[in-house]
């Protein structure tokens, strides 16, 4: 019972909506898997030939040869598709329904002139699994169990339909006997096929979310932030909404951490992040760009979050910081600089060289105080 919760947030994970780095990533790895699927549907022209060359008859051999230049064609539209860069959010799921489903349509071909070809040719077969293992590229867990579950189906549908409407029992020269047990099996395959390829995508949604965060704090760091900013932008553009850049650095957090030690240091960071985090609304964000450094985004005017973070300021420096050791406590205060999208900039550049213009400002009026304005 205890491995339930774990289970269960992997399932939610594997079936919650990627987030935007994961996103794109993700529209990188369709761009990679169209160029694959161009460069493999090449080959495909070859087989029909292969297959005529040990002893295919010529039915088999054209349909295979038509379906290999139809496949051709359609990958290069997936491809011109896929240089649209996140264009297309409906992409990955279409060609993935495209993968499964033209592996069927061919077999469903090949069953009209030898039933047991259908069920029976392995090399057909193995683009099922090719289709489940390529969703892997895309980072998107929605999409494996997707793409899993279709080729499931759309194969249970096809053998069963096969073996109950032929005539029995099914054999032939070129592909043996066709059983129920060994469609059963790769019933089988396919849902193992589907968890491996599930547990890689975990695995990638993992370390790209470690990559992209603090490891002292959890939050999300300066890479992190510099992929998502362009999208927070076009998204205050399209709603209309304000967008204010803060950046906020801790005041004399050297002199903390030689006074009382780095254990101390990541105590007092932890503290500061968890005041800036009450302050945050809906849609807003705080991020840590370096040791003592960190960047908010917040959805209100610049006069309104001037208002709010130095709200934060006063409640921080007139509470003092109780240390590890005995009833000793020490003051801590911080500096920001405030930039608003898009009177100050349109672009995560500009935006922060403005904040950092206006924090250096900050500083140098005293420490402990929040600049809005140049002077």
């Amino acid at each position: 019972m205890r491995g339930l919760p774990v289970e269960r947030g992997i399932l939610s994970r594997l079936l919650s909506r990627p987030d935007e780095v994961m996103l794109e990533h993700g529209a990188g790895g369709e761009l990679l898997v169209a160029k694959l699927r161009t460069m493999l549907s090449v080959p495909i022209l070859a087989l029909p030939l292969i297959a005529a060359a040990g002893g295919a008859d010529t039915t088999q051999t054209l349909v295979g040869l038509v379906a290999a230049v139809f496949v051709n064609i359609v990958a290069q539209v997936w491809l011109a598709l896929a240089r649209n860069h996140r264009r297309h959010r409906w992409l990955p799921f279409a060609t993935g329904t495209w993968d499964v489903t033209a592996t069927s349509v061919v077999l469903v071909l090949l069953a009209m002139d030898d039933p047991v070809s259908g069920v029976n040719s392995v090399v057909i077969w193995c683009f099922y699994a090719i289709a489940i293992f390529v969703t892997a590229l895309r980072n998107d867990g929605r999409l494996t169990l997707y793409v899993g579950a279709l080729a499931i189906v759309q194969y249970a549908a096809l053998s069963f339909s096969i073996l109950a409407l032929a005539a029995q029992p099914l054999i032939s020269i070129g592909y043996g006997q066709a059983t129920v047990a060994a469609q059963l099996e790769r019933l089988v395959l396919l849902l193992i096929a589907t968890g491996l390829t599930c547990a890689v995508v975990y695995r990638m949604q993992r370390l790209v979310e470690l990559s992209g965060r603090d490891g002292l704090t959890g939050l999300p760091n300066r890479a992190w932030l510099l992929q998502r900013l362009p999208r927070m932008f076009q998204a205050a553009r399209d709603d209309g909404h304000s967008l204010t850049i803060a950046l906020v650095d801790l005041d004399r957090f050297k002199r903390l951490n030689d006074d009382f030690g780095h254990r101390a240091g990541d105590r007092a960071i932890r503290h500061v992040v968890s005041l800036l985090g009450e302050m945050l609304e809906r849609g807003e964000h705080v991020a840590r760009i370096g040791g003592q450094e960190f960047v908010l985004v917040l959805r209100c005017p610049i006069g309104s979050a001037w208002e709010r973070l130095d709200r934060t300021r006063r409640e921080l420096a007139d509470s003092p910081f109780h240390l590890e050791r005995g009833n000793e406590t020490a003051s801590l205060s911080f500096s920001a600089g405030l930039a608003s999208f898009p009177q100050d900039g349109g672009d995560a550049s500009t935006l922060l060289g403005v904040a950092d213009r206006r924090l250096q400002q900050a500083k140098r009026e005293g420490r402990n105080r929040v600049a809005a304005l140049d002077l």
